[in-house]
């Protein structure tokens, strides 16, 4: 692990520690057209880095929001256990008639249109068009632009100040993360609340779960991390809840008012301590780590094609794609992945060129292993896919270690 000097994003140190470097890629969701095959393709440094001054993970802003998320192939809604997750969130946190309830990031209207349900008063901020289009389509009333502070004071000023905003990943996508906490902070009302969930660091370090770098993820977040981030803007973190989504996320509640910490934040520092996340000795062996994954998965695939077996994929997330890219798969390994979002289809993944097909694809042709690419939808894809052992074919999970399961 080398030390190499930039200046952290969130409190300015110029200490930056390398953690893994994963190489160069294309950004993750600007799956190629056909006509786009033989255009040159940029690709950026993938290098993970941790401030050892403030301790918050990061990765240079190579790439703006505005290439990403102007036009942006992910749709939330297609994700079955997704949509129940935001439905209980919304269950829980309980909006009443006369409340008025704020989501940054809002994409197709996945969260909101329980809201809508209630009766309750909403809006959903949304910088990707197309997404948002879909948003108003199902009645989420969506406001398409990003949040800065200007942003959120101006939907203050029109709507009145929130009770409730919900930030749901998309705290790790702002290259900006002070502009933007200070965002949050605008639209909050003072006696309000802030969800914020994003993915643990800690969980990404414990499992292995590198193919979640990718660059339009410009941090990675330690609960102290994220505390330190949340202060910078006028926001107070009081409570955390650790969540099994994305291969394990936390939830940050924060508000205006300081007021004490939960015994639950207190618990996942501790935690987080103990693993070194709050010293540079926690993240010395990561990459070696990541670099075992990708030898197994390389040994898997080229033994299959060498025995003369099929492996197709399932899903074209971002994180498939920095996997494949790292790995070096092509569709010589892979013949093709398939996903839910017909946005993606008859399209390629960016880098590895790998044509993205619809599900129906699968059963037709049989394959003797189909590699899950959104491996933290396990059990729902396991249950959607158990259709393959109908002809003995089994499915392969690359992370944290390789696992096949018939």
């Amino acid at each position: 692990m080398t030390t190499e000097v930039t200046t952290c994003r969130l409190c300015g140190a110029d200490e930056l520690a390398g953690v893994v470097d994963l190489g160069a890629t294309p950004p993750c969701e600007l799956f190629l057209t056909a006509d786009r095959l033989a255009a040159p393709e940029p690709t950026y440094p993938l290098h993970l880095r941790v401030c050892t001054s403030c301790w918050l993970a990061q990765l240079p802003p190579l790439i703006t929001p505005e290439e990403t998320f102007t036009e942006y192939a992910y749709f939330s809604s297609y994700s079955t256990s997704w949509v129940e997750h935001a439905r209980r969130f919304v269950e829980q946190a309980g909006p009443q008639p006369g409340d008025f309830v704020v989501e940054v990031a809002s994409n197709d209207g996945y969260l909101l249109q329980h809201v809508v349900e209630r009766g309750v008063r909403c809006l959903g901020i949304e910088p990707s068009a197309n997404v948002g289009r879909a948003a108003r389509e199902k009645g989420v009333p969506t406001l398409t632009g990003f949040l800065t502070p200007e942003t959120g004071r101006q939907v203050r000023s029109g709507h009145g100040p929130a009770d409730l905003v919900v930030a749901n990943n998309v705290y790790a996508h702002v290259p900006d993360v002070v502009g933007f906490t200070e965002g949050l902070r605008a639209l909050v009302a003072d006696h309000g609340r802030v969800s914020i969930e994003v993915q643990h660091l800690l969980t990404l370090m414990e499992l292995n779960q590198f193919d979640t770098i990718y660059h339009e993820h410009f941090q990675y977040y330690t609960v102290a991390s994220a505390q330190r981030a949340l202060a910078s803007g006028g926001l107070h973190l009081v409570d955390v809840e650790l969540l099994p989504t994305h291969g394990g996320s936390i939830r940050l509640w924060a508000q205006p008012e300081e007021a004490p910490v939960s015994q639950r934040v207190v618990d996942v520092l501790a935690r987080e301590k103990a693993a070194g996340l709050h010293e540079l000795s926690g993240y010395a062996d990561f990459a070696a780590r990541v670099a075992r994954v990708r030898r197994d998965l390389l040994r898997f695939l080229i033994d299959a094609a060498d025995a003369g077996e099929t492996v197709v994929g399932y899903g074209a997330p971002g994180k498939g794609n920095t996997l494949l890219n790292y790995c070096g798969v092509r569709p010589d390994l892979l013949a093709y992945t398939v996903d839910r979002n017909p946005y993606k289809h008859g399209r390629f993944t960016p880098g590895s060129r790998i044509p993205v097909h619809p599900p129906e694809r699968i059963a037709a042709d049989r394959p003797d292993y189909v590699l899950v690419l959104p491996w933290n939808l396990r059990e729902e894809l396991v249950e959607q896919l158990s259709y393959v052992r109908e002809w003995g074919g089994r499915l392969v999970f690359p992370i944290p270690s390789l696992e096949v399961v018939g």
